[in-house]
């Protein structure tokens, strides 16, 4: 148990320091992209940024509003913290951390937890653009958690394994994405709405929002919602990579990973904003119709396969 506890805090370490660097590295990537220099003054090229930020905001003064509902108020950010930091036991590290025999679905339940924070967060501050950034995030939730079920049962009915570390043995050889390329699109645009990544990153509208759900924070609370964030950015990375790009852990592992953290923040200086309404029809519309069809396709060849399979032994 001391030892589980040391692998704990060991990670916990490892994923704040990389939420630092990967805020930096986006403050990079769209400095270049926009023609002007990031972050460069705080140490080494703007390396101590990230840190130097982190201490400017845990130690201002956190404020309020006088009618806010400060209980559910202050305790959303920390919620939606350890949700983001919850979903990283899930990895395969192979160093004694428990080993989930249904790793996917239980990825799934915790994902569609973390838009209740993004919810009561924007509730509890009682302000209307707040609530209404708040709303903006169930539905956007909402409507691509069932793409991304639908798009995970296909990956599942073909592996015939629930388990992330199942997925990378199976892929050790043969990458799933040639095989469910389209569908890994899929995932990756769904990904993004789950997010609230550019171009679907309505719940913080700052043009019509004014920051929405998150307007009312400042400070710690500010801090912790950034971090969340960012601590999802990385960990459905790695799901993308295990899901359709996996292998063993090693350094090609981790590149892979880096590779679809920095797509994510290139499609931000790249994409403008998304209308809303366009959004929720691409969703219900389009994506989904298309997954549906996939899985009843994949769930035929599988049926087919086996079918063929007994016919041959017998």
């Amino acid at each position: 148990m001391v030892l589980l506890l040391i692998y704990y805090v060991l990670l916990l370490v490892c994923v704040l320091i990389s939420v630092a660097f990967v805020t930096l590295l986006e403050r990079k990537v769209l400095g270049y992209i926009q023609i002007r220099k990031g972050p460069n003054k705080v140490g080494f090229s703007g390396v101590l940024q990230p840190f130097s930020d982190a201490i400017k905001l845990f130690t201002k003064e956190q404020t309020w509003s006088s009618v806010s509902n400060y209980a559910l108020y202050f305790f959303s950010p920390v919620f939606m913290f350890f949700m983001s930091l919850f979903l990283w036991v899930l990895i395969p590290y192979g160093t004694g951390f428990y080993d989930f025999e249904f790793g996917f679905f239980f990825f799934l339940c915790v994902v569609s937890l973390g838009v209740y924070p993004l919810m009561v967060a924007g509730w509890s501050s009682n302000s209307k653009y707040a609530l209404l950034g708040g709303l903006r995030a169930v539905a956007q939730t909402i409507s691509y958690e069932v793409s991304l079920a639908l798009v995970l049962l296909s990956f599942i009915v073909l592996v015939g394994e629930y388990s992330m570390d199942d997925f990378m043995e199976f892929q050790s050889s043969f990458y799933l994405v040639f095989l469910f390329y389209l569908l890994s699109l899929v995932w990756v645009v769904s990904c993004l709405a789950e997010m609230n990544r550019t171009p679907f990153d309505f719940a913080e509208g700052e043009s019509e929002l004014v920051s929405g759900f998150n307007v009312e924070y400042s400070a710690g609370g500010f801090a912790l919602l950034f971090l969340g964030e960012y601590s999802m950015i990385i960990m459905m990375s790695t799901v993308m990579v295990m899901l359709f790009m996996g292998g063993s852990l090693n350094f090609f592992f981790f590149l892979k990973v880096g590779f679809f953290v920095s797509l994510v923040l290139w499609l931000r200086g790249t994409f403008p904003r998304y209308r809303y309404d366009k959004l929720m029809s691409l969703a219900w519309k389009s994506i989904l119709p298309f997954t549906l069809h996939c899985l009843f396709m994949y769930m035929g060849v599988k049926v087919f396969l086996e079918i063929l399979w007994r016919y041959i032994l017998m």
